[in-house]
């Protein structure tokens, strides 16, 4: 008896042997973890650049700060890893190329006793076995197109986030810059206040001024001073949002450095055709809708050959040992070879119904796609008016700014000199003051409008970023 168990165990040992060597093999002979090499035809994360480690102290441009949104950002790694999923089911889809093999075995041990006599049976079989489907009237192709064009629209809904969390991070760091230049302006505008308060205060001490004159200075200083405070504290919750776009905490110690000086360029804002039909070429949530009408179809073709016959061929190699009188073991051995053809003649009208339920998904990804088209060419258009519209703004403020300027400094010379009023210099730093916001609104506004209207065109790329790095430099 104990010999028998032993003898079972061995052949289990083996035959677990004989799996894994043949795994292994398989493997070995494939490629490991990528028979298909899918995985090559999905972008990484490396693509985007090196991702900086240890940022704090270190003056952050606008290439710095997209770069380390991108590589921190979640949005970037769940599109990474859906279009991981989708490599993977292509590769899961072509594995129908090959032929499957497989290898089972079994062995039992069976006692029975009747009276006094007592009988024990000992029987050890394996089998292998392999089957490759011949023909299915491209029913296996079809299915290979509708992986291939899911992972192109994975790819592309990729491209489209990454383009995404490049605005948001360029939005939130030209924002940030707006506060802090509005803060500067609020500074500059409360030590001209502050000025104003010491001609006042001059003046009435040679009694050339009034009390009034010096209360009315003071009040604007006032004024002067809790819009300096407002500044920075819009300033301070636009660090945040960028510290957050960044995946950083608002309590970060981050730097940032001033953007690369730029106007308006009149001869873009006047090619919005030519921008729409840009758009319309190399937006990628249009991509995605194409290559999800691809899958749609290739999906029609896949439903229909279920219907279709299949031609498959079938071998396999047995051999079984059983225990015969004596002590001794008969052998016995075989193998067989099968061509078969399947042909689901009725199956329910159900290949009918599947049929229609893709076609009519196929007109749904068709009707989605052009309403997309319809959505990216209202948003150039949108994107196109508010960048003229900021760039005509910007140089307005340019020449408001000259002009308050000048008026603010006519004014406290006059002031001074006791030719003119306090009202007339309060009423000249106000403008003043509003001309550099204004200014600063305008510039930021124009620059983050610049971004938009290249996020609507399709255009906020990994190329995009390495134009921004060589103008910064």
């Amino acid at each position: 008896m104990r010999y028998r168990i032993a003898t079972m165990m061995k052949f289990f040992c083996s035959l677990t042997l004989l799996a894994m060597l043949a795994t292994a093999l398989s493997a070995e002979a494939a490629g490991l973890d990528d028979p298909f090499s899918v995985n090559t035809m999905v972008p990484s994360p490396a693509d985007a650049g090196t991702c900086e480690k240890h940022i704090e102290g270190k003056q952050l441009n606008l290439a710095d700060v997209i770069q380390i949104s991108l590589c921190n950002n979640p949005q970037t790694r769940a599109a990474w890893a859906a279009a991981r999923s989708a490599a993977a089911q292509l590769g899961a889809s072509k594995s129908s190329l090959l032929p499957t093999l497989s290898l089972s075995g079994a062995a039992t041990h069976a006692a029975s006793a009747t009276g006094s006599v007592h009988s024990v049976s000992n029987q050890q079989s394996a089998s292998l076995s392999a089957s490759y489907l011949l023909y299915d009237f491209g029913g296996r192709e079809a299915g290979i197109d509708n992986a291939l064009a899911l992972l192109d629209a994975a790819n592309a809904s990729g491209n489209a986030t990454l383009q995404s969390v490049f605005l948001n991070a360029a939005t939130a760091y030209f924002s940030l810059m707006s506060a802090r230049a509005s803060v500067e302006a609020s500074r500059a505008s409360e030590a001209s206040a502050r000025a104003s308060l010491s001609a006042a205060v001059e003046r009435y001490k040679v009694g050339a001024a009034t009390p009034a004159d010096r209360l009315q200075a003071k009040t604007a200083l006032a004024q002067a001073k809790l819009t300096r405070i407002t500044a920075e504290g819009t300033m301070n919750k636009a660090f945040g949002t960028l510290a957050n776009a960044m995946g950083m905490s608002p309590t970060a110690k981050l730097e940032f450095a001033d953007p690369a000086p730029a106007r308006p360029d009149v001869v873009l804002e006047n090619n919005v055709g030519k921008l729409i039909r840009e758009a319309q070429q190399q937006r990628p949530d249009l991509a995605a809708a194409e290559a999800r009408i691809r899958a749609s179809g290739a999906n029609i073709e896949s439903v229909r050959a279920a219907g279709l016959p299949q031609l498959s061929v079938d071998a396999s190699l047995s051999d079984s040992r059983s225990a015969v009188a004596g002590g001794n073991y008969a052998n016995t051995g075989g193998g067989s070879i099968a061509l078969n053809i399947s042909f689901p003649i009725f199956t329910g009208f159900n290949t009918t119904y599947q049929t229609l339920a893709a076609e009519a998904e196929l007109e749904n990804t068709i009707a989605t796609r052009d309403q997309l088209a319809q959505q990216v060419t209202l948003q150039v258009w949108q994107a196109y008016q508010n960048l003229r519209t900021q760039g005509e703004a910007l140089r307005t403020s340019d020449d408001l700014l000259a002009s308050a300027s000048e008026s603010e400094a006519m004014s406290l010379g006059r002031y001074r000199e006791g030719v003119g009023n306090i009202l007339d210099l309060l009423t000249a730093q106000s403008a003043m003051a509003s001309a550099r916001q204004q200014h600063v609104s305008a510039l930021y506004n124009w620059h983050a409008a610049r971004f938009s209207l290249a996020q609507a065109v399709g255009a906020l790329d990994l190329t995009a970023l390495q134009k921004i790095r060589r103008m910064e430099q």
